[in-house]
């Protein structure tokens, strides 16, 4: 739905509402006009069910009103006197219809100075329950939100199993896009994650334009963020079914990697090294880069065990020349060199010159690799570049896709919404993400760019860590917990602090703190 729509629908529930309330109003003491002009109308209606005036907002806040609109609807039938079980649900499940019936057929009284709080247990539960979820979601929306790490691509920084706080406020919290969807679940209701069963927990044809509240920050080059895969079109994370789905922007499934490029950027790979704007890329000191490495012992047994765990190597095999492959930093790797009954220990680059159909841009023009890749540019909003045959391939998906225009190739001639263009102007900012683990990650070396409404947060706190369950070593749960990560830190330098220690006793103030304030007011 564009604004347009949007504001034929919102003046529409307007002269709904008008229609099925003014004679309650004037039974209220109000006037009958009062019932039709939009906002006022609602703050006026906040005064006549008892209700605080900042209820109006959270009207207009997208997947919030979901829950609020039903809030209003229960509490104006309990204003006129319907505190039976059977009149709350007449209002929910006629979505509000039912106060149109005693608007016009019953005549009710206003009860203006009624009890606010619920006769039943289950109304008093429900009630609980509902702000409960409220107040959740804001935070969810708006605020911080709850992410694991799933893959490796980013081990070494952040490892799988890993529980993050990511803070949708340092870029900018985007508005829900698509406002008709249940609170606090992605794409597919996970009760529903079975294969042939898969239910949406979002309407896809409804649609909000996409919006951003204003950032504390830009995204910043190696800054690790959360954003929504730009090319998902599967059901749900780790989906096997080769079902392709289209999703809106912010039910795409969520990645995290490292930004290594920004916009106006001018990124190559070499030999498996990072270059911008022809200098190579310098990490913060948490980022460790890993490469898989060829270790060659002549043919001798060699018992990597305790290796492997001091440096917690999560990958590798063995090849069938006899050589193992394992992933490891250039620490790591080191160190192993030092080894005397290993011979040699290789790095795995795949040189440049060999075409790649995987690698983005996917044209033979460009035979690059995931060592060697680029240079390429990283388009700025504003910027204009030119079009033609070399740099189609590079900008085809964000003219058609992430920027929605209608683009024609006829030979070498190129029609955007019907006008012959030779040059396209950016509408919005890109960026270019990669994995640390740099032969195990799936990232923008494949898929290409991250568009600017695709960002969703900024990792800030891992609150708890815990290890895959490894039938090979079989630990206890409290033994696979990582204590040494628990509310620990995502970004700065360092060794990571916990603080496992201030966070807990945070927790048991504001527990005591709560529970002391309800026995006072119960007194």
């Amino acid at each position: 739905m564009n604004l347009t729509q949007w504001f034929i629908f919102f003046l529409l529930i307007q002269v709904i509402h008008f229609i099925g309330t003014w004679k309650l109003y004037q039974k209220a003491g109000r006037q009958a006009w009062e019932a039709i002009l939009p906002i006022y109308n609602a703050y006026i209606l906040t005064k006549i069910i008892n209700r605080p005036w900042w209820w109006v907002i959270l009207l207009f806040i997208p997947v919030i009103n979901l829950m609020m609109f039903p809030a209003f609807w229960v509490e104006t039938v309990r204003s006129f006197g319907k505190e039976k079980s059977i009149h709350v649900l007449l209002a929910v499940f006629t979505l509000g219809f039912y106060i149109l019936y005693l608007n016009y057929f019953e005549d009710v009284k206003h009860q203006e100075k009624r009890q606010l709080r619920a006769f039943t247990k289950i109304g008093i539960f429900v009630t609980d329950v509902v702000f409960a979820v409220i107040a959740a979601t804001i935070v969810h929306n708006y605020f911080i939100r709850p992410y694991t790490i799933p893959t490796s691509s980013l081990e070494k920084s952040l490892l799988i199993g890993d529980y993050l706080f990511v803070s949708k406020f340092h870029y900018g919290a985007r508005i829900p896009m698509t406002p008709l969807a249940l609170p606090m679940v992605h794409d597919t209701l996970p009760i529903s994650r079975k294969r042939g069963l898969v239910f949406k927990s979002y309407v896809k044809d409804v649609s909000l334009p996409y919006m951003r509240l204003p950032a504390l920050q830009k995204v910043k080059r190696n800054d690790i963020v959360v954003f929504n895969w730009p090319v998902d079109t599967v059901r749900y994370f780790f989906d096997t079914s080769n079902i392709h789905v289209y999703k809106p922007i912010d039910k795409k499934s969520n990645y995290v990697k490292r930004c290594v490029a920004i916009p106006g950027d001018s990124l190559a790979i070499k030999n498996g090294y990072v270059y911008i704007n022809g200098e190579r890329t310098k990490l913060p000191d948490r980022a460790k880069t890993q490469y898989y490495y060829y270790i060659d012992t002549g043919g001798k047994r060699l018992n990597l065990q305790r290796f492997i765990d001091e440096y917690h190597i999560t990958e590798g095999g063995q090849l069938a020349d006899g050589r193992l492959m394992l992933n490891l930093t250039e620490e790591a790797a080191a160190y192993l060199k030092t080894v005397k009954s290993i011979k040699s220990i290789t790095r795995k680059i795949d040189t440049a010159g060999v075409y790649n159909s995987r690698v983005f841009p996917h044209d033979p023009q460009y035979p690059w690799t995931v060592d060697n890749f680029g240079p390429i540019y990283i388009p700025k909003k504003g910027a204009e570049v030119a079009l033609n045959s070399q740099s189609m391939p590079f900008y085809k998906r964000i003219i058609e896709t992430y920027e929605n225009n209608d683009l024609t190739i006829d030979g070498d001639t190129y029609y955007i919404n019907g006008e012959e263009v030779d040059t396209y102007t950016f509408k919005q900012n890109y960026y270019w993400m990669m994995g640390d683990n740099r032969h195990n990650s799936e990232d923008a070396r494949f898929w290409g760019y991250v568009p600017q409404d695709h960002i969703v947060g900024k990792p800030i706190f891992i609150w708890f860590s815990i290890e895959k369950k490894d039938p090979r070593n079989p630990k206890s749960l409290f033994q696979r917990i990582r204590k040494e990560r628990v509310f620990t830190t995502v970004n700065g330098s360092g060794e990571p602090k916990s603080y496992l220690i201030p966070s807990v006793i945070g927790i048991v103030l504001i527990w005591g703190f709560s529970a002391w304030r309800k026995r006072r007011k119960q007194n």
